[in-house]
């Protein structure tokens, strides 16, 4: 386990990270969401021990990152922001150095470097230069490093920035294979990201916490949670007639035109108090006898809740 107590940092008059406190267990995704300055990846730097904190403290697996920093950094992977590495060496002699420096030997060390090639599927440039390769190859690099001796905590700052959509999966199928046995703590700026891996995700803004939940959780903070479309077909002279017959259904709080031409309406109604109202709908349109084109609800949208919660005014 991850635990971190009223962690803060301060660089001169400015409080980049200001006294949060979470926990993450094994088995657990989480992402740390927020406008760039957020403090996120000084908060990722002080759990790695990379930057010392002005207070508070942060354990691993009970250790402390500053009382004991390489008991820390042996159960820990790091993808910095940016995915540094040195430009002269080729990802060959790369992950052998980091290898040495992990102190893996031997069979060990020879499997451990062949697997996670593969993993991140480094193949076709392992004896090209890194500073020759693509952002993308670079930030798989990154990622190899610090997953290459199979750490019990991995920390990652935007894992697949720079990746096309194919290598985004990639990178993203094997966080979630790896999720089960591990700690992950991954920030990124792309909410579609989320969904895809993580099962919690905190929000964070001006270097305080904002919100902490699972996905569904926040996306249940939105307006549009429960909200309901509704698309039908009905002559001209019906709409103001179904407009209003959807708006006097008690669970309604309010009603947006999304079409209204000559034979195609279009709704977006919004619960009372974000209550379920799917059903009350349904079962208007089909005693209306309606000819209804579609009928959804929203579980809610994640990045209205990001824009709501971290948009002062």
């Amino acid at each position: 386990m991850v635990e971190i107590k009223n962690l803060h940092k301060q660089f001169g008059l400015l409080t980049a990270v200001d006294n949060i406190s979470f926990q993450v267990k094994k088995g657990e995704v989480l992402g740390f969401l927020g406008p760039n300055g957020a403090g996120k990846s000084t908060t990722m730097k002080m759990i790695t021990g990379f930057l010392t904190p002005t207070a508070g403290n942060v354990t691993v697996y009970g250790h402390d990152i500053v009382q004991k920093p390489l008991e820390v950094k042996q159960r820990i992977g790091y993808l910095p922001e940016g995915a540094p590495a040195y430009p002269d060496m080729t990802p060959a002699s790369f992950l052998e150095f980091i290898a040495q420096i992990r102190g893996l030997r031997g069979e060990d060390k020879r499997s451990k470097i062949k697997e996670t090639i593969k993993q991140v599927n480094l193949e076709s440039v392992l004896y090209q230069s890194i500073d020759t390769l693509s952002k993308g190859f670079k930030r798989r690099v990154g990622l190899a490093q610090a997953i290459l001796h199979d750490p019990e905590v991995l920390i990652l700052d935007e894992p697949t920035d720079g990746l096309d959509p194919n290598q985004k999966h990639e990178v993203r199928s094997l966080i979630k294979q790896k999720a089960q046995e591990k700690v992950i703590i991954l920030s990124t700026h792309i909410l579609e990201e989320v969904h895809a891996v993580c099962t919690r995700a905190i929000i964070i803004a001006e270097g305080k916490i904002l919100a902490d939940g699972t996905p569904a959780e926040l996306e249940a903070k939105s307006q549009f949670h429960n909200a309901v479309t509704i698309t039908l077909h009905t002559p001209k002279d019906n709409v103001e007639k179904i407009r209003q017959s959807l708006l006097k259904l008690p669970g309604v709080q309010k009603l947006e035109a999304l079409m209204e031409n000559n034979s195609t309406l279009s709704y977006q109604i919004f619960p009372k108090a974000q209550h379920p109202i799917i059903g009350e709908i349904s079962q208007h349109a089909r005693k209306q006898q309606w000819k209804v084109e579609e009928l959804h609800v929203e579980k809610g949208r994640l990045d209205e809740v990001f824009r709501s919660i971290t948009t002062v005014g």
